[in-house]
C-alpha cells in the first residue's frame, strides 16, 4: 500500500478512506458499542456503504449491538488493512431509512435472506438441526421473493472524528492529523436521523 504524509491527506475524511479503501483487502470492521451501563462490545460487521452522510452496516434489530445502539446511539469502528493501515471512526449512529434497508436486501442472495429470517442474533437455539429445518419451511413460506424482515435493516455511523493511521519500519508511526466535529455535534435527534432517507450510500463500495 502506499504510504501517507501530511501533505497528501485530503481535506475531506470520506474522500481520504475512500482512497484508502480502494487497496482494502476486505469490506470487515471492528463495530465497537456500549451498553446503558458503558459496558464496551465488539464484533465484527461487513461495512455495505459510505458516503458523506456516514457509514453504513445491516443487522437484525433484535440483535446485543442493536440493543446497545437502541439505549446508547454512539458507537465507534475501526478498520484494520495489513500490514500497515487503520482508521478510527467515531460518531452517532442512527437507523437507515426503511427505503435503503430494502434496495440493499434485494440485493443479497436468497440463501442469506432466508438465514436473516431463519436466525434471531445471539439466541440460544436447541441444535443446527432446528435451524436447518426454518430454513426448509422458510423456503416453502417464501417460494419466490423474499421480504425484508421488519426487524432486519441498516445503521449509519454519523462520524464525529476520523482518524487514519499509518505504520512504519522506524516505528515513527504517523497519524494523520484527526478531523473531528464533523457534523458539529450532531444530536438534535441525530440531525433528524440527518434526513436519512434523502442520502444515497454507496453500496457497491469502490475498489
Amino acid at each position: 500500500m502506499p504510504g501517507l504524509s501530511e501533505e497528501d491527506v485530503d481535506p475531506d475524511p470520506i474522500s481520504q478512506f475512500l482512497s484508502w479503501y480502494e487497496y482494502a483487502p476486505c469490506d470487515a470492521v471492528a463495530l465497537v458499542t456500549a451498553s446503558p451501563q458503558a459496558l464496551p462490545s465488539g464484533r465484527m460487521v461487513l461495512l455495505k456503504g459510505v458516503d458523506k452522510s456516514g457509514f453504513v452496516f445491516f443487522t437484525n434489530y433484535g440483535s446485543p449491538k442493536a440493543r446497545d445502539l437502541a439505549a446508547n446511539p454512539r458507537a465507534a469502528l475501526l478498520f484494520f488493512w495489513p500490514p500497515d493501515r487503520q482508521v478510527r471512526v467515531s460518531g452517532w449512529v442512527a437507523e437507515v431509512g426503511r427505503a435503503e434497508s430494502e434496495r440493499y436486501w434485494r440485493t443479497r442472495p436468497r440463501p442469506s435472506q432466508l438465514s436473516a429470517w431463519a436466525s434471531r442474533q445471539s439466541e440460544v437455539i436447541e441444535s443446527r438441526t432446528v435451524l436447518e429445518e426454518r430454513i426448509v419451511e422458510l423456503g416453502s413460506r417464501f417460494p419466490d421473493e423474499v421480504p425484508c424482515p421488519p426487524f432486519w435493516g441498516g445503521y449509519r455511523l454519523i462520524p464525529t472524528s476520523v482518524e487514519f493511521w499509518h505504520h512504519r519500519d522506524d516505528r515513527l508511526l504517523l497519524a494523520a492529523p484527526v478531523f473531528e466535529d464533523l457534523s458539529a455535534g450532531v444530536p438534535a435527534d441525530r440531525a433528524a436521523e440527518l434526513d436519512v432517507d434523502g442520502c444515497e450510500s454507496q453500496s457497491a463500495l469502490p475498489r
